[in-house]
């Protein structure tokens, strides 16, 4: 069975443990209680077909795309001025040197170098969707960074060489946001809101797109999208897309969830499933 690869919003900072995400007029403004029921449906939905995950988080830039080879990952709680309750959050699933290594192994096949790294902990990128997916983090974990330069290509090259791995009971899951420009969440403008939805509905269009080499262009050139550039003026929460898109070989693509989350519009995609 060939797992399918997608890629998901992970929202801002740790909101799954904040009661501010959800409670009274700020849940309803922020729209975090829609995420949540997508995570959780989606864990649900997948948790017994999968062997482990490889996740590729937007937080995590190296000069080559380099892998977790840790057996234990610890809590990397990169984000700043909240609770010191959320510098308390564990989420204790096991890393999976193993498929480490085989991930490895299958860039070097695609002459792809590689690095390896054994300290850096789950950061919130990762920890914090996929406690609200898999809280019972029994399910093994290899991390997997973006390349510095953050070169659609080279990431759509990096996912087409680990393509088998969906065939090997792997889940892989980019982690990022369809919009990211930090100076616009909750500003109440509606135009901020209408540029967002613009953007994602060519995101999604273009996921969809049935020949993957038009997709594999479309996503590629992803500056020339309406709205892109004020939607992301830096690419790193979109480049875990273009990492999933290119593991996604011939499957086809599309939009699996669309929400308002922080006064834009949001969504997760999914590729073969």
């Amino acid at each position: 069975m060939k797992i399918p690869a997608i890629y998901i919003p992970h929202g801002g900072g740790p909101w799954n443990v904040m009661k501010e995400s959800f409670g009274g007029a700020g849940g309803a403004r922020t729209g975090y209680q829609g995420l949540k029921d997508y995570l959780e449906a989606l864990g649900k939905r997948f948790r017994d077909e999968i062997k482990s995950l490889l996740v590729i988080s937007a937080h995590w830039e190296e000069a080559l795309p380099t892998l977790h080879f840790g057996s234990k990952p610890g809590m990397l709680y990169d984000y700043g001025g909240f609770p010191d309750y959320t510098y308390a959050i564990t989420w204790p699933a096991p890393g999976d040197p193993a498929l480490a290594a085989r991930a490895a192994a299958l860039l070097s096949e695609a002459g792809i170098a590689s690095a390896r790294e054994e300290a850096r902990g789950y950061d919130h990128g990762t920890f914090v969707p996929m406690m609200v997916a898999f809280p019972a983090a029994s399910i093994p974990v290899a991390q997997l960074s973006l390349v510095g330069g953050l070169d659609p290509a080279t990431h759509f090259a990096v996912g087409a060489a680990l393509e088998s791995l969906r065939s090997e009971g792997v889940m892989i899951i980019g982690s990022g946001m369809s919009y990211h420009n930090m100076r616009h969440f909750m500003s109440g403008d509606p135009r901020v809101m209408a540029t967002s939805k613009i953007f994602d509905d060519w995101l999604a269009e273009s996921v969809a797109l049935a020949d993957p080499e038009e997709r594999k262009k479309r996503l590629v050139d992803w500056k020339k999208a309406p709205g892109a550039l004020e939607c992301h003026p830096r690419s790193e929460h979109l480049a875990p897309l273009f990492v999933v898109a290119g593991a996604a070989g011939a499957d086809l693509g599309r939009r699996d969830y669309g929400a308002e989350l922080m006064g834009v519009t949001v969504s997760s995609h999914v590729f073969g499933g």
